[in-house]
């Protein structure tokens, strides 16, 4: 979820084509000092100093931090389920049967994102999407080699899209 931007966006869409008939699901950790072995750690900082103040001075509350996320995500909280937690021990005990669209733009860690593509498998499984951000990430390359083992052990369809996303469904 990091800072809920993508989030709200995607929410929005889907509020644009279902009405009030949808379910986000996001998993985030929420903590930046909790340090995951291989994973690109994202920059808080934004480039806009405008935005930067006004977190730091006016809202005084940290973007990514979960209560902001929330607060970001209010007009879709009755829509919106967010689990804070990493994504490798809390996927597993999820139920996916119903999900229809992933999309996985978390650890950049080779075994992040292996996990978390084993995880979805059930979508992908269920002639759902999953659509991967970073997929030629320069500073990542765990992130590519992870989707493209995936989807040759599994024999899927991947399509890249921008030089950016993996979208991977079943052939």
């Amino acid at each position: 979820i990091f800072q809920g931007v993508t989030a709200r966006n995607i929410c929005e869409l889907l509020c644009k084509i279902h009405k009030n008939n949808f379910n986000y699901i996001g998993v985030d950790k929420f903590d930046l000092d909790e340090k995951a072995e291989n994973e690109a750690v994202p920059n808080i900082n934004f480039n806009n100093p405008l935005k930067q103040f006004y977190y730091r001075y006016i809202k005084r509350e940290n973007p990514y931090s979960l209560i902001s996320v929330k607060k970001l995500l209010k007009k879709f909280e009755k829509n919106v389920e967010i689990l804070k937690g990493d994504s490798k021990k809390i996927l597993p005990n999820t139920d996916l049967t119903q999900i229809d669209y992933v999309f996985i733009d978390g650890g950049h860690s080779y075994e992040t994102v292996k996990s978390d593509l084993n995880n979805c498998k059930i979508v992908i499984e269920n002639n759902g999407i999953v659509l991967c951000d970073d997929y030629n990430l320069s500073y990542a390359p765990g992130v590519k080699n992870a989707i493209d083992e995936f989807v040759t052990k599994e024999q899927y369809n991947k399509k890249i899209l921008f030089d950016r996303f993996a979208k991977i469904t079943k052939k």
